[in-house]
């Protein structure tokens, strides 16, 4: 996708590499396989200058930047939301009490137990032809994963309800792509830059802010979510959800802010400093580093 919009907008073609992570290979636990495990191969590659960009599933990245490279874009966002795809068509408050669920996600396990609706968690990992089978087989009631990975792979017709971030805020950066180059190679960053969205750079930026700000993998109970939209005066305004839960979902702290884009990394720190004064971080579990999920091929992120 991202190598035919920049030959549409740039004339310029794209070879595609495919580079198999230690993250692909693994069926361990998302939390103890560590940060930047869906990523080190591929920026590996870009600095042994194997390949020329690398496209990543923004929420892989670690907050940290990496010596020698940039992020040359982020192409406009897809859906950010969660959605749930369960037997018979049900939806979230149709399942009945002890219904299973599978999610490999701390974030989302926090949450479902969170609505108090007695449903079983199950944590799964695997490609979408995997994880939709353990519902079809009969071995899960549902489970949940990003929409934007569904739409990607010509899977949204098997969703059966998408999730309101009131119920499932999603993951920071989620449904984003990061367009990532060496930051010497300024020839390339100028051809990439025609792919970069404004508003979802951002949102991203905002919310990545608040994950770092928190020092939280993106493995903890950790949730963000920006918006941008037009505010009173006739300009554009972030508007930055977040929340941490405890692990069990019993406890959460819930804050928002809004702010200019131009400050839209100072908006998240700032509503991660009001999370952390609520006591935010009395709520992080002993295992709040790592990738969140679904980080496989034929994935949804």
């Amino acid at each position: 996708m991202v190598a035919d919009a920049l030959t549409r907008a740039t004339g310029r073609l794209v070879q595609l590499v495919e580079i198999v992570t230690p993250g692909d290979r693994s069926l361990a636990p998302v939390a103890q396989l560590g940060v930047g495990v869906f990523v080190s191969a591929l920026r590996d590659a870009l600095a042994d200058k194997e390949i020329d960009f690398a496209v990543h599933s923004y929420k892989d990245l670690p907050t940290a930047p990496m010596d020698g490279l940039v992020i040359a874009a982020i192409p406009e966002r897809a859906d950010a939301r969660d959605v749930l795809i369960a037997r018979d068509g049900l939806t979230l408050a149709e399942l009945p009490a002890g219904s299973t669920i599978g999610t490999g996600a701390v974030r989302r396990i926090a949450q479902l137990h969170g609505l108090g609706l007695s449903l079983n968690t199950v944590p799964i990992r695997g490609n979408i032809d995997t994880r939709l089978r353990k519902v079809t087989d009969g071995e899960l009631d549902a489970v949940v994963l990003a929409r934007a990975g569904l739409v990607r792979l010509g899977r949204a017709d098997e969703i059966t309800e998408t999730l309101d971030p009131m119920l499932m805020l999603p993951a920071p950066a989620q449904g984003a792509l990061a367009v990532e180059c060496r930051a010497d190679d300024l020839d390339l960053i100028e051809a990439l830059s025609v792919l970069d969205h404004r508003a979802t750079r951002a949102a991203v930026t905002a919310e990545r802010a608040l994950l770092a700000a928190l020092e939280a993998g993106c493995s903890a109970p950790v949730a963000g979510m920006a918006e941008v939209a037009d505010d009173d005066d006739g300009g554009e305004e972030i508007y930055l959800r977040g929340a941490v839960f405890s692990e069990d979902g019993q406890q959460a702290v819930r804050l928002s802010r809004t702010g200019t884009l131009a400050d839209a990394e100072q908006i998240g720190r700032l509503l991660a400093a009001d999370l952390l004064e609520l006591g935010a971080d009395r709520l992080f579990g002993p295992t709040h580093v790592g990738s969140e999920d679904e980080n496989v091929p034929g994935s949804a992120r």
